[in-house]
């Protein structure tokens, strides 16, 4: 693991002292960048946008975000600022562990043996089938699709453990060995002047073991990153930053256990004409000068597909909101209105016949200028 593998404020571009705002923001435009759907084919852009996703995962969460910060301030990750004079085995602050830590993927395990070994009477981690990782991703979802529900098509970026090795990096039936980067400890030392900071081992990936063959399919790291390619159902009426759970869609469990699931969040995109609030759904329909001064007959647009003829009466004037009953979202058995708003349009410029028509109107009317 490099120095920025796991700094998920340099992963993200952001300051340390960053608010909550800024981490979404940049989230959003990193996203967006290395989103698969814009990078097919490009595994290096789809693990960026996994790295993004984690990140954001972490420092989004103020409890994650606290934590991983502690974690910074004891070097684990080979930055941030380590206390002079401190020992090759700091133990972590009261109440406080690297497990407790998640979005971190398998290195929370690695970082928890080497800085939680002085936590006493803690249980024993399981060795037996665990539940895989859940999967956090964000979907745009078109207008339409939001208000009267279908399906959007969506690739996530996986990270899982390698089926072929069960996760150990070792080709199956490879005889194993003491990593004598580590001599077996799983951990290496660096550090100068009066400090030092344990780290897990590079050549072994904090196992303390080495394969006689790496395996060939993951590449001796234990984990494969691939792109699932699923439908995911849009309820009808569902609203921005909604989310739903897919069981069993997420990373796959270790020993046997049950795969995680995927957790996704809709983000609804703006409609050139439609705009909604709540249930309702508004829209601004632009009339020429005459139609509001003499009345008339619009046709206006709904969600539905309709054609709404509505009359507009002599004299309406700009602002003015007509009620369309009924036309609005569908959920839960109810139903909004759609309401459109009166935009008179002035022309910019007129003929001479047409500006000789409307001071005649004027001076009938009474008006001076």
């Amino acid at each position: 693991m490099t120095k920025t593998d796991k700094d998920y404020y340099a992963i993200l571009g952001v300051d340390e002292k960053a608010d909550a705002a800024a981490i979404k923001r940049a989230y959003r435009a990193l996203a967006k960048k290395y989103h698969p759907d814009a990078n097919s084919g490009d595994p290096r852009a789809a693990e960026r946008f996994r790295e993004v996703g984690e990140a954001n995962g972490v420092l989004s969460d103020p409890r994650k975000r606290k934590k991983y910060d502690q974690m910074r301030k004891l070097g684990a990750f080979g930055f941030g600022t380590a206390r002079a004079g401190s020992q090759p085995d700091p133990p972590a602050a009261p109440g406080f562990s690297f497990e407790d830590l998640g979005g971190l993927g398998g290195f929370s395990e690695i970082f928890s043996s080497i800085f939680d070994r002085n936590r006493r009477n803690r249980p024993p981690k399981p060795s037996g089938p665990r539940k895989g990782e859940h999967v956090e991703y964000e979907v745009e979802v078109p207008f339409m699709t939001a208000a009267k529900g279908g399906k959007v098509p969506v690739t996530v970026p996986i990270s899982e453990e390698c089926a072929a090795c069960l996760g150990s990096g070792g080709a199956p039936g490879t005889g194993w060995s003491k990593c004598a980067e580590c001599k077996g400890s799983g951990s290496v030392s660096f550090g100068q002047g009066g400090f030092s900071v344990k780290r897990p081992c590079p050549a072994c990936m904090g196992r303390g073991d080495k394969p006689g063959r790496r395996c060939g399919p993951c590449s001796g790291s234990g984990k494969v990153h691939q792109n699932r390619k699923i439908q995911v159902s849009v309820p009808a009426g569902v609203r921005n930053d909604a989310r739903v759970r897919l069981t069993g869609q997420g990373e796959r469990g270790h020993g046997g256990g049950a795969p995680g699931d995927l957790i996704v969040t809709f983000k609804v995109k703006r409609h050139r004409f439609f705009r909604r609030e709540g249930g309702d759904i508004n829209v601004t329909v632009p009339i020429n000068l005459a139609q509001a001064t003499l009345g008339s007959r619009i046709r206006v647009g709904t969600i539905w597909g309709r054609k709404v003829v509505l009359r507009v009466p002599p004299g309406t004037q700009p602002g003015t909101r007509f009620r369309i009953a009924g036309q609005g979202i569908a959920r839960d058995g109810k139903t909004g209105d759609q309401y459109v708003e009166i935009k008179v349009e002035i022309p910019e410029s007129l003929s001479e016949e047409q500006e000789a028509r409307i001071r005649e109107f004027a001076a009938s009317a009474g008006m001076s200028w």
